[in-house]
């Protein structure tokens, strides 16, 4: 199994997580919300056993799929926010947090790691980039963002004290890596796609990686000031008042480039669709950026008390519903196919003078069967 398909429990995990974001009484939200949590937490423990049996480490070697190692992160990472959020229910409170704190751990090990292991493969080894910067770069990258998203629903279930501190604050240096260097990969992304264009039409969906980055970034701003009020009180109370307009206004500044991102991001794709654009795991890639705005507009809107980012927010988790469905559709029907493929044995007949693998008597004819 390769990294990729987490790409399917990232985006499964974020429908349970930015769902619950909306803090909406509409009914069956919650039914629904629990439902994808279960489907991606069961995926996840799926995917997990046949990507350690077959040879995790195996494609480290393809450039185009070295990136996508940081898929598992942040399938870890989504899965463990909803057990936060949703687990209590059938865990227990106590119980759910750790579970979901372990995730987070684990998660957030993992991306850290990737987020250097891969550009240093790239640097010191083989995989040169003569094709230019791709959306797919990013993946490594945008991890250690949703460790610093998802790590403000931990801060609240941590003892106040310096390990509260310590959390908080390397959820912001996480923040600043990722940040920092998605940027960079954005701006050569942009480059390459205003020079050069996309190598091919299947590659179009991996360009709405670069709003996940936005929309995660925004989520984990405005989460991050609000829970820094649990850290920073008394003579202190200035230093969680100045993070938590500092988050809103990065919030709504970021909005206007993530804004022109997934006007980018759609006019890509139509064009593409047009071109007759085939399906390919890379679709995962429709899922997970539009959950992560789905989460950082509705962060921002409650921050704001801004009616009008809500029910963007709404809207986009609509997109989102309707996304998954489409995708999951498609992936089950290529992985059915490909079973289907691997277990029916192709039988045809044989001429010539090869000697037949199996013969069948009818009458006073024999027919060579091959299986």
């Amino acid at each position: 199994m390769t990294p990729n398909w987490f790409a399917a429990i990232m985006g499964t995990g974020i429908v349970a997580t930015s769902g619950v974001a909306l803090h909406s009484d509409f009914p069956g939200l919650s039914t629904v919300t629990t439902g994808f949590w279960l489907l991606a937490s069961v995926g996840l423990v799926i995917a997990t056993i046949l990507f350690l049996r077959g040879r995790p480490a195996e494609h480290a070697d393809d450039p185009s799929m070295a990136h996508f190692y940081g898929a598992p992160a942040m399938a870890l990472l989504t899965v463990g926010a909803g057990t936060i959020e949703l687990g209590p229910q059938f865990l227990g409170n106590h119980v759910a947090v750790w579970v979901g704190g372990l995730l987070w751990l684990a998660g957030t090990t993992a991306g850290l790691f990737t987020a250097v292991w891969i550009p240093f493969r790239m640097i010191t080894g083989t995989q040169s980039a003569q094709s230019g910067a791709m959306p797919s770069w990013l993946m490594p990258v945008v991890p250690p963002m949703v460790s610093a998203a998802t790590g403000s629903l931990l801060i609240q279930h941590i003892p106040a004290g310096q390990l509260r501190l310590g959390v908080l604050a390397a959820c912001y240096g996480m923040f600043g890596l990722s940040l920092i260097v998605g940027l960079l990969t954005i701006a050569m992304v942009y480059s390459r796609l205003v020079h050069r264009g996309l190598p091919s039409i299947d590659v179009a969906p991996t360009v709405w990686i670069m709003l996940g980055m936005i929309g995660q970034s925004i989520a984990a701003a405005v989460l991050l000031g609000n829970v820094s009020a649990l850290v920073f009180q008394s003579e202190h109370a200035s230093i969680a008042a100045g993070l938590h307009i500092l988050g809103i206004g990065y919030g709504l500044v970021m909005s206007g480039f993530g804004l022109f991102i997934f006007v980018l991001a759609v006019s890509i794709t139509v064009h593409n669709v047009r071109r007759g654009m085939s399906f390919t795991p890379a679709w995962w890639s429709f899922t997970f950026p539009i959950g992560t705005c789905v989460t950082g507009s509705a962060a921002l809107a409650f921050a704001t008390d801004s009616a009008l980012l809500l029910i963007v927010a709404g809207a986009l988790y609509v997109l989102l519903i309707l996304a998954w469905l489409i995708v999951a559709a498609r992936s089950a029907k290529m992985v059915l196919g490909q079973t289907l493929k691997m277990t029916v044995p192709v039988v045809r007949l044989r001429t010539g003078t090869a000697t037949p693998a199996l013969e069948r008597k009818t009458g006073t004819d024999a027919h060579a069967v091959s299986v």
